[in-house]
Parts: structure tokens; C-alpha cells; sequence
């Protein structure tokens, strides 16, 4: 990806708590800028979405609820299209219809994003899966 150089001053508390951070996530100052200047303007696009931290990295959220992905893979998984999809998705997990448009309308901006979530997550139940099975077998 292409980047661009910035000067920006920021405040000496702010430096310090960004310093603190970087050393924390093993991140330089500029990593963890751009970090949180795109979330900040994917927050700002996206009204009802935040960022959470996680073992396995930073992922969009819903700011009342679940991951971006969890409510994605609900609603691609229904057999309803359209608003019933959304109110399937809803009702499933405890959501308002709101809250799961606003999940869908991130996903339509960052369809890979999301759709990287969803095949991280099944490929470590796959392997779950198996490690559970071999288990079962060898006690068996």
C-alpha cells in the first residue's frame, strides 16, 4: 500500500500514552497512528461501529453488541434475503434491526475485512474440530 508523509503535533500526554502503547503492542508510533486515524474515520462512517483488541488482533464491532463478522455470517447464513435476512439476524442474536444494518453497511465497505474474520474463525473450528475428534478416538 501506497503511504504518505504527515507532521502533526499532538499533545505531550497524548505522545506519552501512544509511546506507552507502541511498546506494549510492539508497534511504532506511525503503525499505531494510521491504526487509529482509519479506525477513527471508519467510526465516523460507520455510526454504531467500534474497534475492539483481541489474541487475535483489532476487529470492527458493533458498539453494542457483537463482532462485525458474527452478525455477517448470520445474516449471509439465513435463507431470507433482503429485510427479512435482517430481521432473522436480529432476532438470533438479541439485536435490534438497527444494530444489524449498521454491521451489514460496514461489511458492504469492507466485504474482505469481514469475509477474513469469518474464514480465520472457521478454519481454527476445523481445527478444534479435529483436534476434539482425535482426542476422542485415542480415549476410545
Amino acid at each position: 500500500m501506497a503511504t504518505r508523509h504527515i507532521s502533526s503535533r499532538l499533545d505531550a500526554d497524548v505522545f506519552k500514552r501512544l509511546e506507552r502503547q507502541g511498546k506494549r503492542a510492539g508497534r511504532t508510533r506511525a503503525e499505531l497512528i494510521n491504526t487509529y486515524l482509519d479506525e477513527g474515520l471508519r467510526m465516523e462512517d460507520h455510526p454504531g461501529i467500534v474497534f475492539r483488541s483481541g489474541p487475535a488482533g483489532r476487529r470492527p464491532a458493533l458498539a453494542d453488541g457483537p463482532d462485525v463478522w458474527e452478525v455477517v455470517r448470520v445474516v449471509k447464513n439465513t435463507e431470507a434475503s433482503g429485510d427479512d435476512a435482517i430481521r432473522e439476524a436480529a432476532e438470533w442474536h438479541g439485536l435490534r434491526s438497527d444494530q444489524v444494518e449498521a454491521a451489514v453497511r460496514y461489511y458492504a465497505d469492507y466485504p474482505d475485512e469481514i469475509d477474513g474474520w469469518i474464514a480465520r474463525v472457521d478454519e481454527e473450528a476445523e481445527r478444534e474440530q479435529g483436534a476434539w475428534e482425535r482426542r476422542r478416538r485415542a480415549l476410545a
